[in-house]
């Protein structure tokens, strides 16, 4: 038996040491297959499978657009060498210590190996989410799309797509678990958009052929880790230059978020009036979180990039063949530009939410913003409950949106950190699972005061005691 079989057998034993799961309690509803469908099967979408499972909520489905070698950022389009996260951060592991990644790399390496690595390498995080999903046993159904949801007396109908067939399937809860995509689309400022041939450039999220670009000049727009992850990729790939343009005088040199880690924070951030979350939100968000030196040092060490500072002048322009690049008196030219110029939260632009996206709270539904203030791009992100549960844009009109669970980028606003990513996850799914199993319960109230009052089968027989009566002739009471 090697170290991962030994780790296997001690995740079980934990979870005999923990206590039976308990058995589904919740009512089958006429008419809904499931009683939840998360949406999504990376780190997110399988922790909270597993949690709902270990609570009882067993009539679970979990789906996934993507084919397994493509599921979850990490896997599709993850260009770090390293997570940014601390490589002691809890994360989909429950606080159940064999199924830690540190349990995981110990297993195979050694303490030893564990202790000197400074980072989890990415394609490390990788295998390892792909053996906790088997060791939780977590069923996804992968290359299965949610085109819509809708409403449909009482519970919520679910449009999906697979193998370029069409089928219909109801829940009475979603959970969106879709990452930063799952709020709008990639955001590439209109300017780049209007000027250049659609060839021509291509945001950070995209699948991008870094092959294909050796021998070739990259422009990449932007600053923070993907931009510059991006930049780095197309140098290894053999780019003859890259230039990167950023608009400040300096690189962000850290990031306001950062003061956002300790637990009463995190867990109490959306207990806080809404003036102070909108304002806290504003200040996280207000300038991107900077690249690690680790990050910027993987590009700089390249004497072909060349990092443009202080570049908010910058004009781009398509020649016929090439982008034309002008900042500050320079001028530059790529064969392509990649925008690492971040998301932008708009609800309706996700096929799934289409129908039902006029229903749902924006935080400028819900708060009064100042004049001031109104643009800012907080105002269009969801004004959530306390278990990520969407809210009607008009109270009574549309209570079944509050089915939908918003558990993806589009939380910051109202949680004030981004969910979905390895630092949310401990904080987050115990959240989302307990307000999940509050709703079931209280839906069914009427179910439950039933079960809870029905007559309970004698555990005490009277003749295992009636010897011992002083008065010997005694009866059992009536």
């Amino acid at each position: 038996m090697n170290n991962l079989d030994l780790l296997q057998q001690r995740f079980v034993d934990d979870l005999r040491l923990l206590g039976q799961t308990p058995e589904n309690w919740i009512p089958q509803q006429t008419g809904a297959d499931h009683d939840v469908v998360v949406v999504g099967g990376g780190q997110s979408g399988v922790t909270t499978a597993f949690a709902l499972a270990r609570a009882g909520v067993t009539r679970t489905s979990v789906i996934e657009s993507r084919q397994p070698a493509a599921t979850g950022s990490w896997r599709a389009k993850a260009r770090m060498r390293n997570l940014r996260t601390a490589k002691n951060s809890a994360g989909p592991d429950l606080d159940i210590p064999s199924l830690t990644f540190r349990a995981w790399y110990e297993s195979r390496l050694g303490r030893a190996a564990y202790d000197e690595l400074p980072r989890i390498p990415t394609a490390e995080w990788v295998d390892y989410l792909e053996w906790l999903r088997i060791q939780t046993g977590v069923q996804v159904r992968f290359g299965v799309e949610l085109v819509r949801i809708e409403p449909h007396e009482g519970i919520l109908r679910l449009h999906l797509r697979s193998d370029g067939k069409t089928s219909i399937e109801t829940t009475r809860k979603i959970v969106l678990a879709t990452g930063i995509v799952g709020i709008g689309e990639p955001h590439i400022p209109a300017h780049i958009v209007q000027s250049l041939p659609a060839h021509a450039y291509a945001h950070t999220d995209a699948v991008i052929d870094f092959d294909a670009l050796a021998g070739r000049t990259v422009a990449v727009i932007g600053a923070g880790s993907a931009a510059f992850d991006a930049a780095s990729t197309a140098l290894e790939a053999g780019a003859a230059h890259v230039h990167l343009y950023c608009r400040h005088p300096r690189l962000a040199a850290s990031s306001n978020m950062g003061t956002l880690k300790y637990p009463a924070a995190q867990e109490n951030f959306s207990n806080l009036p809404d003036p102070l979350r909108w304002k806290l939100a504003w200040h996280f968000r207000e300038r991107s979180p900077g690249p690690t030196a680790e990050v910027v040092a993987r590009a700089t060490r390249f004497d072909n990039f060349t990092l443009h500072l202080d570049a908010s002048d910058l004009a781009v322009s398509f020649d016929g063949q090439r982008v034309r690049l002008d900042s500050r008196g320079n001028q530059a030219h790529a064969d392509l530009l990649v925008a690492g110029t971040g998301y932008h939260c708009d609800l309706s632009l996700r096929p799934e939410l289409n129908a039902v996206a006029a229903d749902i709270a924006l935080w400028r539904d819900r708060y009064a913003i100042p004049e001031a203030e109104q643009q800012r791009p907080n105002a269009t992100y969801p004004y959530l409950g306390p278990g990520y549960q969407f809210q009607q844009r008009q109270p009574g009109q549309a209570p079944w949106i509050e089915n939908i669970y918003c558990f993806n980028f589009a939380a910051i606003t109202s949680f004030g950190r981004h969910v979905g990513d390895v630092g949310s996850i401990r904080f987050g799914v115990p959240r989302l699972v307990k307000h999940l199993v509050k709703d079931f319960f209280l839906n069914d109230v009427d179910h439950h005061i039933e079960r809870l009052l029905a007559e309970v089968p004698e555990e005490l027989r009277f003749d295992e005691y009636a010897h011992a009566i002083q008065n010997s002739a005694a009866t059992p009471a009536r």
